[in-house]
């Protein structure tokens, strides 16, 4: 029964009872420190340092956002956080998030998307099983760990199979028959998810240390190229960028056309693999407050002219909360006195998280970025290569753009008079 393969599931994991006995690796922390804990989430990488009491539950929506993870009772009777640890239903209010280092997380996100709805979502839908929400991500996967792992169950059979997660209004009858019509469409099993990417699950290590392999740390890296796509619609935040800078056009030049150098200089970003041909897999983080975004994606350096001094890139990657941003980025430095003017040209494909900021606020956030991207660029031009550009900050960023935005206002008050 889902309702009791749930329940003991979450339970095994936080007694340890369902592992193979192993070499123990325990280690101490105190109540008020934090621990990194690397684990898959929809099957991309994701990583987050909380303190050992933290939950999971807890660890998906605070720190990284994933808020169709709903908590109810907190004691594993309700069912609202239901989410798939490593291939079977578990309760995340039941488990500490520190236990699941290398783990594969699935969450509700994970089903499907805007766009591509996985069929159990579309049957609610039709059905109108959702009513007022709240139990709507429990039950979605509840009934997929069911049909998982026993597909073809009958109608009848249902009440009983979904029990482990409690409806709170009247819409039962309608769930029951929205997972019944998906167990009849599909006999020989539940369709994948559509939302996730595939990933293998990353090794079990130590808590308090990120899982690697050969002491590199394991993410998408190893996935290979994937071909990017453009979207054909206009992009949700265009950004034009002009800086003059004090290093000469061709010490720009150099630092542009090492792609490594270039990536160094770029808030919060890093390579993760090079695959030739100009094709890199990377990863950015951005800080705003407490949203804070890991994006690891595919770059395809499709444009590299030395006689211009010009860089045409297109990138697309997604966060653990099935956010992505899609990006056309053009580069270019000439010469201006003693020194150079960079160019920066882009346009941004956002959805998700990022994209929920409004296009003012991700317009301002991306200039700044690109702003601390030039300086930094110059800097790394003139020898001054910085060892590293911390992802933006919300004080920060902030302050950076309530000070733009004043600067804005007062030259438009300027040339009115």
């Amino acid at each position: 029964m889902t309702a009791l393969r749930t329940l003991t599931t979450g339970l095994g994991r936080l007694t340890g009872r369902d592992a193979a006995p192993a070499e123990d690796t325990t280690v101490r922390v105190g109540a008020e420190e934090t621990v990194t804990v690397s684990f898959t989430v929809n099957g991309r990488p994701a990583s987050v340092d909380v303190a050992p009491r933290v939950t999971l539950s807890d660890a998906l929506r605070d720190h990284l956002g994933l808020t169709g993870t709903h908590i109810g009772c907190e004691h594993g009777v309700c069912g609202m956080c239901t989410v798939m640890v490593d291939g079977d239903a578990a309760r995340a209010c039941l488990l500490l998030a520190c236990q699941l280092e290398g783990s594969e997380i699935m969450t509700v996100e994970g089903l499907g998307k805007a766009d591509d709805l996985h069929p159990l979502q579309e049957s609610f839908g039709r059905h109108h099983a959702l009513q007022c929400g709240f139990c709507t991500p429990g039950m979605l996967m509840s009934a997929y760990d069911l049909l998982d792992h026993e597909p073809g169950v009958a109608a009848e059979e249902l009440p009983e199979k979904m029990s482990g997660v409690l409806c709170r209004c009247t819409g039962y009858r309608n769930i029951m028959d929205a997972v019944a019509e998906v167990a009849e469409a599909n006999p020989d099993g539940v369709p994948p998810p559509r939302n996730c990417a595939s990933a293998a699950l990353l090794p079990r290590a130590s808590v308090g240390g990120r899982a690697s392999a050969g002491g590199e740390t394991v993410a998408d890296a190893e996935q290979g190229v994937a071909e990017i796509r453009m979207p054909q619609t206009e992009p949700t935040v265009a950004i034009e960028v002009d800086d003059d800078v004090a290093a000469g056009a061709d010490a720009v030049w150099d630092v542009m056309d090492d792609t490594e150098r270039l990536a160094r200089c770029l808030p919060g970003a890093e390579l993760m693999a090079d695959f030739g041909d100009d094709r890199y897999k990377g990863r950015i983080r951005v800080a705003l407050g407490p949203v804070k975004l890991a994006f690891v994606g595919d770059i395809h350096v499709v444009e590299r002219d030395p006689a211009t001094r010009t860089i045409r890139a297109l990138a697309q990657a997604q966060d653990a909360g099935g956010g992505s941003v899609q990006a056309d980025v053009l580069l270019s430095v000439e010469p201006q006195g003693s020194g150079s003017v960079i160019h920066a040209q882009a346009g941004l494909h956002m959805t998700g998280r990022i994209a929920q900021f409004g296009r003012s606020l991700a317009g301002d956030v991306s200039r700044d970025m690109f702003k601390q991207f030039t300086t930094a660029l110059d800097a790394t031009a003139r020898g001054e290569e910085p060892t590293s550009v911390a992802p933006p900050s919300a004080i920060a960023m902030a302050t950076q753009l309530a000070a733009s935005r004043a600067r804005a206002t007062l030259q438009r008050l300027t040339r009115r008079n």
